[in-house]
Formats: C-alpha cells, structure tokens, sequence
C-alpha cells in the first residue's frame, strides 16, 4: 500500500524518522514517499500492460512540481483541467504530447496555450466550447486533436455525491445522445481533429463495474460514430480508482483490469489507443500530514485535541466528510495499530475529537476517533494525505502553508517551503495608491 510502517514504535517513511523530519521543517508538514509514488505508477500501468495505456497522471490530485516530474520520469502524462496545471506539467519536463486538457470552464486564453503547447489532445464538453476552439486553432494556423467527453450517466460504486461526474444532469461532459452531433458540427471545422471519446465517472469509486457498464455504453457510441464515418482513434476512460484509506476496502489494480481491460480490448486490437487519469490511486497513500497537538481540552462530553493542522491544510474532512486514519507517531503505551480503519481494536485507547485551529466551526479533522492516549506537543500522522491535500491548501485565517517533503530511501528534501508573511501580502504590495 505504501512505506509508512512502525519501527520499534516509531513511524518512518521509507527508511526517514518522522520524528526528525518534523523537528528539521516543523509542522504542519506533509511528507512523501518517492517509493510509493513510483510503484503505484509502475504497479497501476503493469495491471492495465495489455492495453498499452497512456497514462495521464491527474495533476490536480498534488501538483508538486519535484513529484509531477519524477511521476514524468517514470513514463507518465499529465491530465490538466487550467492553463496553471499545463504550466506545471510543461516546467516539470513532461512532453506536451503526453498531456490531455479536461475542465468544463476553459478559457480562450487557456485553449490558447493549449494548441500553442501542442498537447496531445483537448478534451471537449460543450459545443460553445468546440466552436472556440476551432476559432483559436484558426487563428493561431494551427490544428489541434480533441475527444468529447461524454456523460454516460453512470454513478460510481460508492461515489460521494460531491465527487460525482457522470450521471445525467451533471455540469461535466456532454449527454451521450447529443455526441454524434457534436461529430457532425465538427466536421466543418477544418482546424480540429475530433479523435475520441473521453469520459470520467468521478472519485473515488470503490468497484469495477461502474467502468464496464460506462466503457461498454462509450464503445456502443464509438461504434455508431463510426459507422456514421468518423475516425475514432482514442478513449479516454478517466481515473476514479480508490485509494486504501482503510486497510483492505479498496479493489487492487488487478481487479479493477480484470473487468475493464476484456471491455476495451478489441478497441485497443483494432488500432486504438487508450488513456487513462488515475490521481488518488497513486497519490493518497504517498503522501501525509505531519500536526502537532496544541492544546487538550474538555468540552461537554468531549475530549478536544486542538492540532497545528486545519482545514487550511487538509479541507476534505470539512468539505466532505471523508475518513482519513490518525496515528501518533510514537503511540503512548506502544499501542502500534495493526491496519487503518475507523475502529482499531485495541485496549487502552480513548476518545478524542480532533479539531484545528481555523475560525470555523467545521474545522475538525476526525469526530469521536478512538487512539492511543495523547498529550499536548504529541506528533500525529495523518494518512493518506497525497491526494487532495496540499492541492487543496489555502492561506484562510493568513494561514501559512505547510512545507513539503520527499523521502527518498535513507535520505529526504524540501520540495516546497513553507509560506512566510511576506507570502502573504506580496501580491498586495507595490501597487498604485497602496502605500504602507
């Protein structure tokens, strides 16, 4: 799942004390395993090797610069949905004809930079849309290679509803009786080339089932597409797959391949090439958030840990109401757990609420958790954090965000400072009439 394990009672990341790394760069600090990164890459392409997939990692997920680039290293694309995250993907080193560019919102600025960049293909979710981007190809005497994403009103197995993408009523793609018009329309354009289908179910999703009903409803379009006489190249089945919050409760890889690659085979058989996003799947278990607990306190009939880290940091608790496992990076008692879940069955733990320091009263990380008994200036790793973490992290309160680092074997290094005040009012300052 990941290398973050106890040794003789103390967490480590690959062969680095949490302990030391939190006492070298403070906290909140969210910290990473290269390791992990790279084998879920590996492990995930390797599962789906029959399709030759191109693999476009979801940047919005952790955009770190220093781990896009080691993600591009290890053969991967990019999946962008703004032009900030074509920028990111393009200064990590990934090539532009391994990035696709999702979004339902994107500007003719970031179309721009799309067809000037040279991507390997646009994906399209409105015909407003479409009609934009033949209008920039046009002016810019360039071609560009698009897919139209469809909506094939599927919702994923054990999707939030706030994470939900293809059911029919969504803002995202386009309704799958409204695609081959959209084909037709595109035939006048002589400045886009439509080459594929893209659809992508939402996250996480927690069965492979949704992906055969979704990629069996694509292939039936693809196949009317074609017989209407366009040229369909790619599909684009999105990402979506879950990440092990909780020991045991996400598919593997290989269950998930085992259903969808006997659906998109014959496509790949026939010429076709297949892509995929995948984000939280090899993010969430790389990454975690390092808090201090700041203070104890009693409230009503709650027992109140007040930790460094907040909603600022890591938002999906408050937002969501997602489950991220906590531990003490040096349990009180040796209470080590034996897997991650929401109830740990072991003896002498207490109750805790965990909550952070932001102004709002949805700013608590975990409600009524059960761990090993804490005091103040105590440790606590909060787990799978890779995805939507640091990507989500705000400045609210003038908060500071938190540094980041990468473990790499024995060793480790900063790959994001953490905020100072003058980050705070730099894009403030120097302006006309504001003078302080």
């Amino acid at each position: 799942m990941d290398r973050f394990r106890y040794h003789d009672g103390v967490l480590r990341c690959e062969g680095v004390d949490l302990e030391a790394l939190a006492v070298e760069h403070g906290t909140p600090t969210y910290v990473y395993s290269r390791d992990t990164f790279r084998t879920h890459l590996a492990d995930l392409t390797a599962a789906f090797a029959e399709l030759d997939p191109l693999v476009c990692y979801a940047v919005k997920t952790c955009s770190n610069l220093h781990l896009l680039h080691e993600l591009g290293a290890g053969g991967a694309g990019a999946d962008v949905v703004s032009g900030g995250e074509l920028h990111r993907a393009l200064t990590a080193g990934i090539p532009a004809e391994r990035i696709v560019f999702a979004g339902v919102g994107k500007s003719e600025e970031e179309l721009r930079e799309a067809v000037a960049a040279g991507i390997a293909c646009v994906n399209i979710e409105s015909e407003s849309e479409l009609e934009l981007l033949a209008r920039v190809a046009q002016s810019m005497g360039r071609t560009v290679r698009a897919a139209i994403r469809v909506n094939p009103d599927v919702q994923g197995h054990g999707t939030p509803e706030k994470t939900t993408t293809g059911t029919k009523g969504s803002k995202f793609g386009i309704d799958l009786e409204r695609v081959p018009r959209l084909f037709t329309r595109a035939a006048l354009f002589d400045h886009v080339r439509l080459i594929g289908v893209h659809v992508h179910l939402g996250s996480p999703i927690y069965s492979p089932e949704p992906y055969v009903t979704a990629l069996t409803r694509v292939l039936e379009l693809v196949d009317k597409l074609r017989a209407d006489g366009h040229e369909i190249e790619l599909v684009n089945m999105g990402g979506g797959f879950a990440a092990e919050y909780e020991t045991g409760v996400a598919p593997g890889w290989g269950a998930y391949a085992n259903a969808i690659v006997p659906v998109l085979k014959p496509f790949v058989e026939g010429g076709g090439r297949v892509v995929m996003e995948p984000g939280r799947s090899i993010a969430a278990n790389a990454g975690v958030l390092l808090t201090r607990v700041r203070y104890l306190k009693d409230a009503g009939p709650h027992r109140v840990a007040i930790v460094d880290a907040g909603m600022n940091n890591l938002i999906r608790a408050a937002l969501y109401d997602s489950f991220h496992f906590m531990w003490p990076v040096r349990p009180a008692d040796g209470l080590v757990p034996p897997g991650r879940a929401e109830r740990v069955a072991l003896p002498g733990l207490s109750t805790y609420d965990i909550a952070g320091p932001i102004c709002e009263s949805t700013d608590y990380l975990a409600r009524e958790r059960e761990l090993p008994r804490l005091t103040e200036g105590d440790l606590v790793c909060i787990f799978g954090a890779g995805a939507y973490g640091m990507a989500m992290a705000s400045q609210y309160n003038s908060s500071l965000r938190p540094a980041e680092v990468l473990v790499d074997g024995e060793g480790s290094r900063l790959i994001r400072r953490r905020d100072t005040y003058a980050d705070l009012v730099e894009a403030e300052l120097g302006l006309p009439g504001g003078e302080f």
